[in-house]
């Protein structure tokens, strides 16, 4: 028996491999998910032995609504509840919404609105933050002030120069009687034993979300925390695309420019951003945290800026960011301005680019010219011809990486979040945006957008169509891999 496993060991394994495959393949088919989703899963399972497995394994699993999340549902929805009906605007404000510039918009508010957890409020004050050294600057200085809590939330988090100076910081307030609670990701973030014991022996509460064994060796494994928010006292709030680590500050040194986009709000909208933290909080700690009320503090914010903080993640019925994206693609007039790092979209959304175009809205896409992801960028490269046969006008960022995430549309609606344009935003990570109705806000961003074309190349449309039959296949075969990036 022995001898007939050894001089056969190969077939054994090849056998066990594909009856493995057969029962992942039933799976993934019983499913009913996104049938490009489905063919790539059993393409790779299929003609990749064993390695196949093992990505179906980190990848191809789906825990919506499964019970890992249950825990994620345990904070109290009466508080939730009881938040969302104080945030609601009074019918006079809505009015005054209607007759400014939500008519055309309306459906985007109700769309969201669906969900207690994304009420619309109107009192906010919104500082457009760009890049990250000058976010640092506002964060840093709102941290010093901190008087009572400091809830932070990130994808990212590095014990390098900018990270430590966070850490120090958080270790000091800490120190002074101010609660620090600091949830990160364990595959983005990289923060040493040393620097991590320094927060505990100095009161910082932190945890990871999801921690995996090997952090290092999971790359994109699903359902990360991408989120990156802060809330000071209750009263301030920190959103947008920039994480905490040296790669996001444009340092003299650094050997690359980064263009981001974030945002600071005072206001209404704070509770939100903390209604979320506080969900989160519970799942990670996995304890019941007592309610507050500096959590929930009343506010003055006199500035008129209506908006929404829209959440979306497994835990969540709906994609809700991928929905206001689409709906507002669709009931675009004039133009649709989108800017995002990583473009690998659902069919539903290159659908919606290409009518919007072919309808007569300016629709203008902006990407980074170089990708840090080798099969990201030629995955990209893959949806921009039929995007061009639209009259879409596609621009590739050349001043160095553009990570900002952001949208306006119509000088009325825009977003700046944490969601790419791809599967893993729209699917599988947790994701977090700003939604916003204010017409000097989308102005602000708009100029910004042109501000960056200036940095920018159009792609020409026939020299495009004429690639080299090598950039061709690369696409092909990297978009094979597009619904698992």
């Amino acid at each position: 028996m022995t001898s007939f496993i050894s001089n056969n060991i190969w077939i054994i394994l090849i056998s066990f491999n594909y009856l493995l495959v057969i029962l992942a393949a039933f799976t993934v088919l019983t499913k009913n998910i996104n049938p490009t989703k489905t063919i790539s899963y059993i393409i790779v399972l299929v003609f990749f032995p064993f390695f196949g497995l093992i990505v179906y394994y980190l990848f191809g699993q789906e825990y919506r609504k499964n019970k890992i999340f249950n825990r994620k549902n345990i904070l109290n929805q009466k508080l939730i509840t009881d938040v969302s009906k104080r945030l609601k605007p009074d019918k006079e404000e809505i009015s005054d919404l209607k007759e400014d510039l939500l008519d055309d918009k309306i459906k985007l508010v109700k769309l969201l609105h669906s969900s207690e957890n994304a009420p619309l409020t109107t009192y906010n004050e919104v500082d457009i933050i760009k890049n990250g050294e000058n976010k640092f600057k506002f964060l840093i200085k709102d941290i010093k002030e901190a008087k009572q809590h400091i809830h932070m939330e990130y994808y990212i988090l590095r014990d390098d120069k900018i990270g430590l100076e966070i850490i120090d910081l958080l270790c000091e307030k800490a120190k002074e009687g101010v609660k620090v609670r600091l949830s990160i990701d364990d595959v983005g973030s990289s923060v040493s034993r040393k620097n991590k014991k320094k927060m505990e022996q100095s009161g910082v509460e932190w945890f990871s979300f999801m921690p995996v064994l090997f952090p290092g060796f999971t790359g994109k494994m699903n359902y990360r925390n991408h989120r990156k928010i802060v809330i000071i006292d209750g009263e301030i709030g920190y959103i947008g695309g920039i994480n905490v680590s040296d790669t996001y500050v444009n340092y003299d040194n650094s050997p690359e420019y980064w263009r981001d986009t974030h945002l600071r709000i005072i206001g209404e909208s704070v509770k939100s951003l903390q209604i979320h933290f506080l969900m989160n909080w519970e799942f990670v700690s996995r304890r019941r945290i007592e309610m507050e009320e500096s959590f929930f503090p009343k506010e003055n914010c006199k500035e008129f800026v209506a908006m929404q903080i829209a959440a979306s993640g497994p835990d969540t019925d709906w994609a809700n960011i991928m929905e206001v994206i689409f709906t507002a693609i669709v009931t675009a007039d004039k133009y649709v301005y989108l800017t995002t790092p990583y473009f690998i979209p659902n069919e539903q959304i290159i659908t919606a680019l290409q009518v919007a175009s072919k309808s007569g809205v300016d629709v203008r896409l902006l990407i980074p010219k170089d990708s840090d992801s080798w099969t990201a960028k030629h995955a990209t490269n893959s949806y921009i011809e039929c995007l061009l046969e639209a009259d879409v006008k596609i621009y590739r960022y050349c001043k160095g990486f553009i990570h900002a995430k952001t949208m306006v549309v119509d000088d009325v609606f825009s977003t700046v979040g944490t969601t790419n344009m791809d599967y893993r935003s729209f699917n599988i990570n947790f994701e977090i945006n700003a939604i916003i109705y204010n017409k000097a806000k989308s102005l602000e961003l708009k100029a910004h957008f042109f501000e960056d074309l200036e940095d920018s190349e159009m792609i020409d449309k026939e020299r495009w169509f004429n690639r080299p039959k090598s950039e061709k296949l690369k696409e092909s075969y990297c978009r094979l891999w597009a619904p698992l990036l």
